[in-house]
């Protein structure tokens, strides 16, 4: 098999993590921030419904599903980007079973 470039490697790993960190903040921000000021947030309304008691109940969720898939996506991307993707990985394999 095929090793990768630290340089590369490294820069992927710092793409991802970076990514992650994006996605974190997000969830914490959906999970924690909007439960710690509920009490400001009643005054807005989605649906009805005041927005802390939304987010609790559907928004959070709703959220942590979008964000798989954004990550899913993004990731994708990134594997693309430094050569990782599943192609790429077919090629490598393909060729190692012709070699051996």
């Amino acid at each position: 098999m095929k090793k990768i470039d630290k340089k590369i490697a490294d820069a992927y790993f710092r793409e991802k993590n970076r990514y992650m960190f994006i996605y974190f903040a997000i969830w914490f921000l959906v999970s924690y921030v909007v439960v710690a000021f509920a009490d400001y947030l009643t005054e807005f309304y989605i649906i009805g419904f005041p927005f802390h008691y939304f987010m609790g109940a559907v928004g959070a969720l709703f959220t942590f599903i979008v964000l798989l898939f954004v990550n899913a996506y993004v990731g994708d991307k990134i594997d693309e980007k430094y050569g990782i993707d599943d192609a790429r990985n077919e090629e490598i394999g393909a060729k190692n079973m012709i070699d051996h």
